[in-house]
């Protein structure tokens, strides 16, 4: 009896995923692959929501419109972000160099532990953090914009200065 039913319910399962409507790459869209390779990679100013010195790769969508992107941020040795939120979460992998990360309304360095190239850090919205990097360091952001900064201390976002 126990064979029967499993085959009733893999009969079932399988005409369901037979029956689910194929990925829009199948469908025929226009759907294309994004390839940025590294010397194509063009820096240019950091988002103003970002101290000055920070340079910007935007490699998909952008922070500001609606959807999906992909940017790389490019930090000079020494460079600071002062604690602050997202409304929507925020997805961090260590490129090159060394990024301090942690969650906290107040620079503390102590806090945070430099982490190595390849690391993977996940910011749940509303979740206050800063950042800090020693030497040259570059990160890769993914989020859905639009994607917003409101710092802790206003006196610490760089657009009313």
């Amino acid at each position: 009896m126990k064979h029967v039913h499993c085959t009733i319910l893999l009969g079932s399962l399988l005409a369901s995923i037979a029956a689910a409507p194929a990925p829009a790459a199948a469908q025929g869209t226009d759907a294309k692959l994004t390839v940025t390779t590294v010397d194509a990679t063009t820096w240019g100013p950091a988002p103003k929501s970002l101290p000055p010195g920070a340079q910007a790769a935007m490699l998909l969508g952008h922070p500001t419109k609606e959807g999906p992107f992909v940017m790389r941020l490019k930090f000079p040795a020494g460079f600071v972000v002062p604690p602050h939120r997202h409304s929507k979460d925020e997805f961090v992998t260590v490129i090159s160099g060394q990024f301090a990360i942690t969650n906290g309304e107040k620079v503390d360095r102590a806090a945070a532990k430099p982490l190595p190239a390849g690391s993977f850090v996940h910011i749940p919205a509303g979740t206050p953090h800063y950042a800090w990097v020693g030497g040259e360091t570059v990160v890769q952001i993914i989020g859905m914009g639009p994607f917003d900064v409101k710092y802790v201390d206003p006196k610490d976002d760089p657009r009313s200065q």
